[in-house]
């Protein structure tokens, strides 16, 4: 971000009303600003008009489909639009394998992963990768069509209902399975500022730790190193707002696993008692492109 001209206004565009987007109108109302709210269902764009109404207006993208995320972005950011979070970063965070291949090749550390483009490739993979391993659709949230491959017999069982699956989800990114603590940890980032971050833990029997399944949160303390993995995992990415998902390997310390676009922090603002709200719509009245 650069500093700039301060905006007077900002554009709240979404999909579906959740507790963060109720919590930025607000807080946006709270400090005098005007701010519009846009049903991405209601949005209609004339993609061929040189003088938009939304040229440098600065939109807050929280639509929770990937798919109208990207391309409303794609659509406002042609009409000279200012979205937070811009093109690029919805296109990498919302596939899993992208993000995976651009923070790891800046140096972060990621957990092992595999990638096949068949049910038999991908068993003979895993025979060498090891057991057990976590398949994941590369496009998808809240821990849907995630699955703990334990043995052989369970890794055929899903890749065959894969198959008669989309397309999508015939492509096959498998994960390892860390060694770690009942728990990830969920760290906000705003800008190059780590707002603050939860340990989210995981129900009994459970292992997956997302919140939308019923774990449970505690704050978790912003150490140096993991500010610094979570302000360079967004920069990566070209992040302006964004969540970054850590895993504590009993081997090989933090990992990243997911940094997420239009990112939820109802959790983190009620563990943790910091309105990342205020935080989101001061730094979008000052954003600037490049």
């Amino acid at each position: 971000m650069t500093e700039g001209k301060t905006s007077s206004s900002l554009t709240l565009l979404y999909d579906t009303i959740r507790w963060e987007e109720k919590a930025i109108y607000e807080a946006a109302k709270k400090k005098g600003i005007e701010i519009k709210k846009i049903d991405c269902k209601d949005l209609v764009l004339d993609l061929n008009t040189p003088h938009s109404e939304y040229n440098s207006q600065i939109i807050i993208q929280r639509c929770v489909s990937y798919f109208k995320s990207l391309h409303s972005t794609a659509a406002l950011e042609g009409l000279g639009a200012k979205v937070i979070n811009p093109l690029n970063t919805a296109i990498i965070c919302g596939n899993k394998l992208f993000t995976h291949m651009l923070i790891q090749k800046k140096g972060i550390r990621t957990p092992k992963v595999i990638t096949a483009f068949s049910s038999d490739s991908a068993l003979s993979a895993l025979d060498d990768f090891g057991y057990p391993a976590i398949i994941k659709p590369t496009i998808g949230s809240w821990g849907r069509l995630i699955a703990l491959l334990r043995d052989k017999e369970a890794a055929k069982a899903v890749f065959e209902d894969r198959e008669h699956m989309f397309p999508l989800y015939q492509i096959y990114y498998l994960e390892e399975f860390v060694s770690r603590p009942p728990r990830d940890i969920r760290a906000i980032v705003v800008g190059d500022n780590v707002v603050a971050a939860i340990y989210r833990y995981s129900e009994k029997d459970e292992w997956k730790t997302n919140m939308a399944l019923g774990g449970r949160a505690e704050n978790c303390p912003i150490t140096d190193e993991l500010e610094d993995i979570c302000i360079k995992s967004s920069q990566a990415v070209g992040g302006k707002i964004v969540g970054v998902d850590l895993m504590e390997s009993s081997k090989e310390g933090l990992l990243v696993h997911e940094v997420n676009n239009t990112t939820e922090f109802k959790n983190t603002v009620r563990i943790t008692g910091i309105n990342i709200q205020d935080v989101i719509v001061d730094y979008s009245l000052r954003y600037q492109i490049n």
